[in-house]
């Protein structure tokens, strides 16, 4: 199909260009190496396997190297990246309203509870109990109960009812017909 063997990620070719493997190194070139036809000998073929063993031991051993070079600092940088998204997207994050957080200290006032441990509780709660997605018109409110606990109310508006039901151009009794 006439393809760049470089911009085929499956390929050695892709994976030296793109620095994801060893492209220097001296054990490579033992690989590379052709067979010649030598005469036999017991003691050179001992020396032979080991030095085979031995070589892919070294090779093994870089190539770890390589990849913890490779990968130095990766996860400082999936944090920051995730930092930042959550910092651009904060205001999708459920978060307790005003009155939801004076409830809440007034309740630590009560029990001698620090406010921030209530406040992480309730938080974890309604992170919980997200488990349906909302669709269309549908909307998610968050109730504080009085006892602390929290629910969801999922309301609908849109499509199949709700808010425009009053003029929808069809009376309730008069089906449209497809004859």
């Amino acid at each position: 199909m006439k393809r760049n063997p470089r911009k085929l990620k499956w390929t050695k070719a892709y994976r030296k260009n793109a620095g994801k493997e060893l492209v220097v190194d001296s054990t490579l070139q033992f690989a590379a190496r052709r067979n010649v036809p030598i005469r036999y000998d017991r003691e050179l073929m001992a020396k032979t396997v080991k030095a085979m063993e031995r070589i892919s031991e070294i090779r093994a051993r870089r190539e770890r190297v390589f990849y913890k070079k490779r990968m130095a600092g990766k996860r400082a940088r999936e944090v920051a990246v995730a930092r930042k998204l959550v910092a651009e997207n904060e205001h999708l994050l459920p978060r307790l309203r005003g009155s939801e957080k004076r409830r809440l200290a007034e309740l630590a006032a009560e029990q001698g509870v620090d406010v921030e441990e209530l406040e992480r509780e309730a938080l974890e709660e309604v992170r919980a109990s997200k488990k349906t997605k909302a669709f269309g018109g549908e909307t998610r409110k968050l109730r504080v109960r009085t006892d602390g606990g929290v629910e969801e109310i999922t309301e609908s508006g849109g499509f199949g009812g709700g808010l425009h039901d009053e003029d929808d151009g069809f009376d309730d009794e008069d089906e449209m017909d497809t004859d």
